[in-house]
């Protein structure tokens, strides 16, 4: 029973939980990703260089068998090695946009805990002047004296 409680204890702590939260929404956020690469910029991309397909890029690297259709996926059936040079560039452009959009997400929460730890000392009163406090001190033992 111990070891049962323990595991419990570990998979219940709030690491283990965020870590869980945060590979599913990684997950998901992956997708959106490869949906904003594969969808939006590699298109674009494509139409600068003149083809509509950019993952389908590839070298042969050994002689096409005749009546091989000069596709990725039928290169690949016919067990013919090919440098799939495309699927490298668009994983490359996914990585990049992945990683900028972290590092946005970064700064943006660095920049809120920057604001966060400045608002509270500026919220801080001023410490009161000497003269002022000396002063107060001989208001206040001369109001107890008249009492």
């Amino acid at each position: 029973m111990g070891m049962l409680h323990e595991f419990k204890q570990f998979a219940v702590k709030g690491n283990v939980v965020d870590l869980a939260v945060g590979v599913i929404i990684g997950g998901a956020f992956g997708k959106i990703v490869d949906s904003l690469v594969g969808d939006v910029v590699m298109p674009v991309v494509s139409l600068l260089i003149g083809r509509l397909d950019f993952s389908s890029h590839f070298i042969a690297l050994r002689d096409v068998p005749a009546g091989v259709p000069m596709t990725l996926e039928a290169m690949k059936k016919a067990g013919v090695p090919v440098l799939a040079w495309g699927n490298f560039v668009t994983v490359a452009v996914n990585f990049a946009i992945l990683a900028f959009v972290i590092f946005l997400m970064v700064r943006a929460i660095n920049r809120i805990r920057r604001e966060q730890e400045a608002a509270p000392a500026a919220a801080e009163p001023a410490p009161e002047p000497q003269d002022v406090k000396l002063l107060r001190e001989i208001r206040d033992e001369l109001r107890s004296r008249a009492s």
